[in-house]
């Protein structure tokens, strides 16, 4: 399987993105996924999962501001990020939960200014 994330970009702090993740391989295959950031200095650290019966659960700084959700016939799974803050900015990696060495992609890049 190949994941492939896309959607950053540049915002104002309080604007939206809807971040996704392609995979090449039907999703339901992968029964956790999820999405983690990496910020500048800072290590990689775990935001948001979905499992495959759709339950989810977020990190406490992003919960009630980010949502995340699947749609198996597209093989894609989504983060919208709502209510962006400065401290939102960092490359977004999609993966499976834990994660799996070899999904590591380039990410999408947030960046929000203030």
């Amino acid at each position: 399987v190949q994941l492939q994330a896309s959607g950053g970009g540049l915002v104002q702090t309080g604007r939206s993105l809807r971040l996704s993740c392609a995979a090449s391989e039907n999703i339901l295959s992968l029964p956790i996924m999820g999405w983690y950031r990496q910020a500048p200095g800072k290590q990689r650290e775990w935001v948001a999962f979905i499992t495959n019966l759709d339950s989810t659960n977020y990190a406490d700084f992003v919960r009630g501001r980010f949502t995340i959700s699947r749609d198996n016939a597209k093989n894609t799974f989504y983060l919208q990020l709502n209510s962006l803050k400065p401290e939102d900015t960092a490359v977004y990696y999609c993966n499976t939960v834990p994660p799996t060495v070899k999904y590591w992609g380039q990410g999408t890049q947030v960046t929000v200014s203030s």
